[in-house]
């Protein structure tokens, strides 16, 4: 196959600044939506993850019954995950009583598992390979276990004393150094992907949180639907400004390292 016909048969978007940037705007929404259904709304964080569960499911078939790449499909995919993340790892550290640090080590064990799986079975992780059903699978559980992990991370370091802008201090310094990894070092760039990927997720928990938790818990107190409503507009805006194309991703990059 030709790159001209993988790049057809792509149905993830090119991995370029513009992504990272939407992929935090999604993850940011993903907390204050997540919170507006549980939390505002007061249907609980076991209800609240039937709703987007359910919505998840139909737009991932719809996302791997489309012929090519469709951004507004794929970032409502995205979203969707990220809305779902928020409300499991709720459901799970707080409902169940789990905690932060079994919730975080048992989600960690999961997108491990499911990342094992695919490598074994289809011989790579990158992101270049998703244009089979069987890939997308794979792809789209990773996504929604890393970003129910990252909620859970983000949670637990806000709560541990750091506070929701310390929080978001530490992930955004994290993904500094990935990038710095990226452009000065040899790290695998498959690896550094799905890395940035997970850290992307708790980055946005606790710019979420710092959003629309009241005050006296060190939050600005905005209005979540507000939030999530302006969060959404935004998204929309950078994914008609911003180039949207399946491109080549980090496989590519290092087949040629």
């Amino acid at each position: 196959m030709d790159d001209a016909s993988r790049d057809t048969l792509s149905k993830v978007p090119e991995v370029t600044l513009g992504f990272w940037i939407i992929k935090i705007l999604a993850t940011t929404l993903g907390e204050t939506g997540g919170d507006t259904v549980s939390m505002t709304m007061d249907l609980g964080y076991l209800i609240g993850t039937a709703i987007f569960l359910s919505i998840l499911l139909i737009l991932v078939v719809a996302q791997i019954k489309a012929k090519e790449f469709r951004p507004f499909l794929y970032w409502s995919t995205i979203v969707a995950s990220t809305t779902v993340g928020t409300t499991l790892a709720d459901f799970a550290d707080r409902s169940l009583g789990i905690g932060y640090l079994g919730g975080s080590s048992i989600l960690f064990a999961g997108l491990m598992a499911v990342l094992a799986i695919w490598y074994w079975s289809q011989g790579s992780i990158s992101v270049d390979t998703v244009n089979t059903p069987r890939v997308e699978a794979f792809y789209w559980t990773a996504i929604t276990v890393s970003q129910t992990l990252g909620t859970a991370l983000g949670d637990w370091v806000a709560d541990a004393g750091l506070g929701y802008l310390g929080g978001a201090l530490l992930f955004g310094t994290g993904l500094a150094v990935l990038t710095a990894a990226y452009f000065w070092t040899n790290v695998s760039r498959v690896l550094l992907f799905w890395a940035a990927f997970i850290l992307t997720r708790p980055l946005g928990a606790t710019v979420g949180d710092f959003l629309d938790k009241p005050l006296d818990q060190g939050g600005l107190d905005l209005s979540r639907p507000i939030a999530t409503a302006l969060l959404g507009a935004l998204i929309v805006a950078l994914v008609l400004i911003l180039p949207q194309r399946p491109g080549n991703h980090p496989q590519a990059q290092e087949a040629a390292s």
